[in-house]
């Protein structure tokens, strides 16, 4: 298991976190499917890391996240 597909596990599954960071189930799966968060994640225009380790009750960080699921422009 991914460390995204792990964190979306952890606050209830793909819907759960679509809500949860205010984007849709379509966008959480293919996040889930690459492995990763999406590219701005990664250049701070957006928190879904944080959002999503608020409400893990401790199962990750988001630093543990971010660092488990590097982006790369490649």
């Amino acid at each position: 298991m991914n460390p995204v597909a792990y964190a979306v596990k952890c606050v209830g599954g793909p819907i759960e976190a679509a809500r949860i960071c205010g984007r849709s189930r379509q966008a959480v799966d293919k996040w889930i499917v690459n492995g990763r968060l999406p590219r701005t994640e990664y250049t701070g225009e957006t928190c879904y890391a944080e959002q999503l380790a608020a409400v893990s009750e401790g199962a990750f960080t988001a630093e543990w996240l971010l660092a488990q699921s590097t982006y790369s422009s490649s």
